[in-house]
């Protein structure tokens, strides 16, 4: 029997329209779609509809699938001859385990294909009006995980050399531990007053942005909630000025002062016309796509 190709699939940080032209492509030819809870169900719909569709997500202490029996599954597809596609957010090969993954083909001897996906380390604080360069507040990034393998004796970021090692400093997946997070900065002698912010489902109509500084940014933010990406540093302040994606009221009123059609959104606060796109980026193709929790078979 002929083996199948496995796709990793960066879908990107949660609009529809960041997911890149290849990426479209290897989805719309799939025969089987292996998805992670932070992907976007517009982009399923991609899929022809007779595609098996097989959730595979995870949050912070409970998974629906361990990482080996994902594994198991895209060698098992391959082997029966499909076209798998492996639709993980962001980047597979940043925080995603798509690196393992492609270790798991590589020793089955299964054909894959990467297909990078714009990371939400760079996306999100995009959407948020944060560049994480510029030219006279910031010249070097870094990007860690705030949630690492609890199998591990130690944290694997050195936060005594990193905390003053850069500008910028992004932290994914780390709303739970961003405490920790926190105390570890100070510690090793980030400013208190250091610029802070905690952006919720970027990139989405769901956004949310709580700003402030390592000082203050716990008590701001105590009950914000997973999925949650962390920038630190000064180029925070330009959020003020570069906002886009969720300008102040403010701005939205005079917008609809001089004619623009902002929509509104569920508490019928006026929409930009940007958070509104979000839905549209990607046309849907007709109904009649089928959802399968799984189907090894066949």
């Amino acid at each position: 029997m002929r083996v199948g190709t496995v796709y990793l699939v960066g879908a990107g940080p949660g609009d529809p329209g960041l997911l890149t032209v290849r990426g479209l492509e290897v989805l719309r030819q799939a025969e089987v779609v292996i998805y992670d809870r932070l992907v976007n169900p517009r982009l399923l719909d991609q899929a022809p509809a007779d595609a098996i569709r097989i959730f595979a997500g995870k949050l912070a202490g409970s998974h629906s699938r361990p990482q080996e029996e994902i594994n198991t599954l895209l060698v098992a597809h391959a082997r029966r001859g499909r076209r798998a596609v492996r639709l993980k957010g962001g980047d597979p090969f940043v925080f995603g385990r798509g690196g393992e993954e492609a270790e798991a083909l590589a020793q089955a001897g299964i054909p894959f294909e990467v297909v990078p996906g714009i990371s939400s380390a760079i996306a999100v604080p995009a959407y948020a009006g944060i560049p994480l360069t510029h030219r006279t507040l910031s010249s070097s990034f870094a990007v860690v995980t705030g949630h690492e393998d609890a199998c591990k004796v130690q944290p694997a970021v050195n936060w005594e050399t990193l905390a003053t090692a850069v500008d910028t400093l992004v932290v994914l997946m780390g709303a739970k531990t961003f405490p920790r997070t926190v105390e570890e900065l100070l510690a090793h002698g980030r400013s208190r007053d250091t610029p802070v912010a905690l952006i919720r489902w970027g990139t989405t109509e769901a956004q949310e942005t709580i700003t402030g500084t390592l000082g203050n940014i716990l008590d701001k933010a105590a009950s914000l909630q997973p999925p949650v990406v962390a920038v630190i540093g000064p180029v925070v302040r330009l959020r003020e000025r570069l906002r886009w994606f969720d300008p102040p009221a403010r701005l939205l009123q005079a917008g609809t002062a001089h004619g623009s059609k902002t929509g509104s959104d569920s508490d019928g606060h006026p929409m930009p016309p940007s958070r509104r796109l979000v839905a549209a980026r990607i046309g849907r193709p007709p109904h009649g796509s089928k959802m399968e929790a799984e189907r090894t078979k066949g």
